[in-house]
This record gives C-alpha cells, structure tokens and sequence, in this order.
C-alpha cells in the first residue's frame, strides 16, 4: 500500500506593482475563467480609484480593510449527543483571510449598475470607515459566536 503524499501548495509570486503577497491573492479570488489580466486591472483601477478619494495608497487602504474585516472566531456545528451546537472555534490566519477576501468581493458583486472596480473600492472605502457589507458580515459572524459561547466547552470534541 503507498504511502500517503503530502500536498504542494504551489508557490505565488507577488504582484507586480505593490510587490505584495496579499494582493496577488486577492488578485486571483477576484479572477473569473482565468482572466487574470482582467482581474489585474480591476484591482488596480479600484485602488487607484480609493488612492484618489482617500489620499492614501491603495495598499495601505487594502491591508488596513482586510486587517478591519478579518474575523477571528466563526460558529462551527458540533453533533454531541443527538443534538448539535453551534460551537465557536478560533478560525485559521488562512480561512480568515479568504474569508475577507471573498466578503470584499462578493458584496461589491451585490451591488447593481456599476463597474466592478467602481464598486469594490466603493466597498474598501465603506469597509475602511467600518461601515458596509464586508463589516457587517464579521460584526455577524462575531456575534453568532458570542451567542453561542456557553457551549465553547466542546470545541475539543
């Protein structure tokens, strides 16, 4: 019987303007069919729309909002007994990027009528100010686990 083989993760490279490995991450969760360099220029037409707005560089805004909207603990279900909970467990540096990354993305694809670059920095900028979609969704996602703390006990289950 062969043993079992580790994954590769594959190595990425940073982009190319910022030189930064968070963009190039985000860069690739917005892609869509491969289209990188569709994906390249939105990102960077978005920042360059916030460094606009803001008079901040769009990655000093982009890192500060994925800082802001970075959850720390999510609500897993756990089947104990016949009955299952809502366990709140600490989530992964990882997952709790991706997650913010997909928030940002998924909320400025919410909104209607506009370019997708015109509505993702619209959505940095409201998730700079703590306001918006992308925060709300981690205000949530703290407060289900805040809720359900009384059962944090079997998170070792």
């Amino acid at each position: 019987m062969r043993g079992k083989s580790k994954f590769k993760s594959h190595i990425l490279k940073p982009d190319a303007r910022y030189g930064s490995l968070d963009v190039a991450k985000f860069i690739n969760k917005v892609m869509k069919s491969g289209k990188k360099d569709l994906a390249i220029k939105m990102v960077y037409s978005a920042f360059d729309i916030i460094a606009k707005e803001l008079n901040l560089t769009g990655l000093e805004v982009f890192s500060s909002v994925v800082n802001k909207i970075t959850p720390q603990l999510e609500v897993k279900p756990r089947r104990i007994g016949g009955a299952t909970y809502q366990v709140p467990v600490e989530i992964k540096p990882n997952r709790a990027k991706m997650l913010a990354y997909r928030w940002l993305i998924n909320s400025a694809n919410e909104a209607k009528g506009k370019p997708f670059d015109i509505k993702l920095a619209e959505e940095m900028i409201s998730a700079y100010k703590e306001t918006g979609n992308a925060y709300q969704m981690k205000i949530n996602m703290h407060k289900a686990a805040e809720a359900n703390k009384a059962f944090a006990h079997f998170a070792r289950y």
